[in-house]
């Protein structure tokens, strides 16, 4: 069973889409996720605590910023504006796709996990995630 899911975003930051993947899962299998954008990313993180989802998103603009900062003047794919190349950077340093065991219906996450797209561009985008359950 393959499904793929639009995740709409306003900007920069994580955005939790556990709930649309509970429908699913469906008896015993694997859930494999693939994002098809190359500057967004795909993670299991902490759910419970809002403060990880506005560290994450802190650390990874001061680890790599826009390139109108001037320590990535050594950039050169700027003309997409001054977030896509750190983007991409951030796309390559990321999973593009994951993998969920599926236990008798339900999805294997523990008590404080959270499946999110990275969205890494400043502007609004409209995401697609490919679900696949891989039936065991």
């Amino acid at each position: 069973m393959t499904k793929v899911l639009t995740i709409q975003t306003n900007g920069s930051g994580l955005y939790e889409f556990t709930n649309s993947l509970h429908p699913l899962a469906v008896g015993d299998g694997v859930l494999n996720l693939f994002v098809r954008h190359t500057s967004c990313s795909l993670l299991i993180q902490e759910n419970a605590d809002p403060e990880v989802k506005t560290d994450l998103h802190a650390f990874f603009h001061r680890l790599v910023p826009p390139t109108d900062d001037p320590a990535m003047a050594y950039l050169t794919h700027t003309y997409e504006g001054p977030d896509d190349m750190p983007a991409h950077i951030k796309a390559a340093m990321m999973p593009v796709s994951l993998s969920i065991p599926v236990i008798s219906g339900a999805l294997a996450l523990g008590t404080w996990q959270g499946v999110y797209l990275f969205e890494h561009r400043r502007k609004p985008h409209d995401r697609q995630v490919v679900a696949t359950l891989l039936r065991a």
